[in-house]
C-alpha cells in the first residue's frame, strides 16, 4: 500500500493512506468501504505497538496498512467508536487475524460481531505501547458513542470522533433529545475541555480542529442539527 507522508486529513475512497507522524506515535489515516469510512492506525514509536480505530471495512487494505514484514507493528488493539454496521464490517476478520483485543463501550457492545475484550466507559485510559488514550463518551449519534483523546506532550492534542463529531457539526441523531445530548457533551467534554488547535479526526471524511469548528456551535444549536 502506497502511504503519502504529507498529512492533510484528507484521503481518497480506495486511494493511498496518509501518515503523521509525531514524537511518540505515528497516525495513518485510510479510507475504506462504500460509505468513505475511515479507519485509523495509531503505533508506538517506541514499542511498535498498533492500535487500530474502527475496523470499518476492507480487511484486506487495513492488513496492507499494518504491514506484512517482519518490522510490522505488532496490532494489540482494535477500538469501535460506535455500534453503526458501517463501522465494524472488518472486525472480526481483523482482529482475528492479528490476535488483537477488541474495546468498546457497553451500551454500544451488543450489536457487534464479536463481543469486546474491554468494556470501556468515560474517563477510562487504553494503552498503545507507552502511549496512552483517553475515552470520552459522547451521548447522542448512538448511546455509547466514544472518542479517543491524545494528549501528545510536544504538541496539540489530537481527537478521535468516530460520528459524533465532522467538519461542519455533529454527527446525525434521530431526535430533539439526543441531539440536546450530543451538543451538550461536545460542548462540556470536547469544546469546553480541550483548545482550538485539538485536531479532530472523524469517521468519515475530512479533518479539521475544533477551532475551526468552535465559531459555528450556536448555529448549530439554532438549526437543531
Amino acid at each position: 500500500m502506497n502511504i503519502a507522508d504529507t498529512y492533510t486529513g484528507h484521503v481518497e475512497p480506495g486511494g493511498d493512506a496518509a501518515r503523521r507522524t509525531l514524537d511518540g506515535l505515528t497516525i495513518t489515516k485510510l479510507s475504506v468501504g462504500p460509505m468513505d469510512n475511515n479507519a485509523y492506525l495509531l503505533v508506538c514509536r517506541a514499542e511498535n505497538e498498533a492500535l487500530l480505530i474502527d475496523a470499518a471495512n476492507d480487511p484486506e487494505r487495513i492488513s496492507d496498512l499494518i504491514g506484512h514484514g517482519p518490522d510490522r507493528p505488532a496490532l494489540r488493539t482494535v477500538v469501535t467508536t460506535h455500534q453503526h454496521a458501517d463501522h465494524w464490517q472488518a472486525l472480526g476478520a481483523v482482529a482475528g487475524a492479528n490476535g488483537a483485543n477488541t474495546a468498546a463501550h457497553p451500551l454500544d457492545a451488543e450489536p457487534l460481531p464479536v463481543p469486546p475484550d474491554f468494556l470501556v466507559e468515560h474517563g477510562d485510559t487504553l494503552k498503545v505501547g507507552e502511549v496512552t488514550l483517553e475515552v470520552i463518551h459522547l451521548r447522542g449519534h448512538t448511546p455509547g458513542s466514544i472518542a479517543l483523546l491524545y494528549r501528545d506532550p510536544s504538541g496539540h492534542p489530537h481527537l478521535f470522533t468516530g460520528d459524533s463529531l465532522f467538519p461542519g457539526g455533529p454527527g446525525r441523531t434521530t431526535n430533539p433529545e439526543d441531539f440536546s445530548s450530543l451538543m451538550d457533551d461536545l460542548e462540556s467534554r470536547v469544546f469546553g475541555a480541550l483548545p482550538d488547535d485539538t485536531w479532530i479526526y472523524p469517521g468519515h471524511g475530512d479533518d479539521t480542529t475544533l477551532g475551526d469548528e468552535r465559531p459555528k456551535l450556536g448555529e448549530w444549536r439554532e438549526r437543531g442539527w
